[in-house]
C-alpha cells in the first residue's frame, strides 16, 4: 500500500518537493494550513506529515512550533531539503519580456540579485506553487513566478533559469511527523532527539537546566524559546539533542533538567538525516 504523506501548502510547492524527495514512492496529500496536514495525519488520512521547522537564511518557522506541544504526534524522522528556486514563466515568454515576477515573500526576498538584474517589478503572492499556479492560469509572458522546478512540470511553465536564489546554501529542514512513535534501537548511528520542557520560575534556571547536558557530554544542536499561552512568566523551550534517551549520558542529563524543569516531553527519538559533526550529508 502507497504512503500518503501530508504537506502544508498546493501541489508543487517546497514541501511537495520534500515529501517525493524523502520518499519517493509515496503519495502526497496537500493541505491548506499547517493545522490541516496535522488534521490529516491524526484523522489517519495520510500516514506522515512533512513538516518545515527551520531554514538556513530565514531561521525557525514560527507557526509550526506554536502547534508542536499540543499535536499529539510524534516526530519520527528529518529531511533536508535544498531549496532551489527556479524562474518561471508560460511557454514561449522570454526574460528578456518579463515585466513582473511573482512569489511567496521570502522567496522574493532570496532572489533579490535576478530581480536587480532584470529590473521587473516583485508581486507578493501566498506561496511559491500558487505564484506558478496563477502565472500559468494567466499565461502572460510578461508575468513570470519563482517556484520549484516541481512547479513547473505540475503547471505546465518553462524554467527559464535555474538556481536563481542568492545563497546557495539555501536549505529547509523538515519533521517527519506520525501518529505514534518509532523510536529506533538504542544502538543505532547517529540520533537525534527533540523534546520540550518548561524552566522553574527561578535565578539562573536555564543555565542550571542545561548544565547536566555539557556535564554529560550531551551535544544540543538547537535551543528555541517561545511563550505559553501568552504569558510572559512562562517560557517553553524546544531542544534537539545529540543521542538516545536510554543512552547513560542523555538519561542523566535529562534527570538533571527534570530537577530544574518541569513538563519535559520528549516528542521523538529519530535516526539523523544529516551529520552534526560538521560533515556533510
Amino acid at each position: 500500500m502507497t504512503r500518503i504523506l501530508a504537506f502544508q501548502g498546493l501541489p508543487g510547492a517546497y514541501s511537495d518537493l520534500a515529501c517525493r524527495t524523502a520518499e519517493p514512492g509515496a503519495a502526497t496529500l496537500p493541505c491548506a494550513t499547517f493545522e490541516a496536514a496535522l488534521d490529516a495525519v491524526r484523522e489517519g488520512r495520510a500516514e506522515r506529515a512533512m513538516m518545515p521547522c527551520e531554514n538556513s537564511l530565514a531561521g525557525r518557522v514560527p507557526d509550526l512550533h506554536r502547534l508542536l506541544p499540543g499535536s499529539g504526534l510524534a516526530i519520527v524522522g528529518e529531511h533536508f531539503q535544498r531549496i532551489e528556486h527556479c524562474l518561471l514563466a508560460p511557454p514561449g515568454a522570454t526574460v528578456a519580456g518579463l515585466r513582473r515576477v511573482h512569489s511567496h515573500a521570502v522567496a522574493l526576498g532570496q532572489v533579490r540579485r535576478i530581480l536587480t538584474e532584470l529590473g521587473v517589478e516583485a508581486v507578493t503572492e501566498t506561496d511559491t506553487a500558487g505564484a506558478a499556479q496563477t502565472v500559468a492560469r494567466w499565461n502572460r509572458p510578461e508575468d513570470g513566478a519563482i517556484a520549484s522546478s516541481l512547479a513547473a512540470e505540475i503547471y505546465g511553465l518553462e524554467i527559464l533559469r535555474h538556481n536563481v536564489e542568492d545563497a546557495l546554501h539555501n536549505t529547509t529542514r523538515f519533521y517527519i511527523m506520525a501518529r505514534e512513535q518509532a523510536p529506533p534501537a538504542p544502538d543505532t548511528p547517529k540520533l537525534m532527539t527533540t523534546f520540550l520542557f518548561r524552566v522553574r520560575n527561578m535565578p539562573a534556571a536555564l543555565y542550571k537546566a542545561l548544565g547536566g547536558f555539557a556535564t554529560n557530554g550531551i551535544n544540543l544542536t538547537r535551543l528555541e524559546s517561545y511563550m505559553v499561552n501568552g504569558d510572559f512568566t512562562a517560557t517553553q523551550f524546544l531542544c534537539d539533542v545529540e543521542g538516545h534517551p536510554a543512552h547513560r549520558s542523555l538519561m542523566l542529563a535529562l534527570e538533571e533538567l527534570a530537577f530544574f524543569s518541569h513538563e519535559v516531553t520528549v516528542l521523538g527519538t529519530y535516526q539523523q538525516a544529516r551529520p552534526r559533526d560538521g560533515g556533510i550529508a
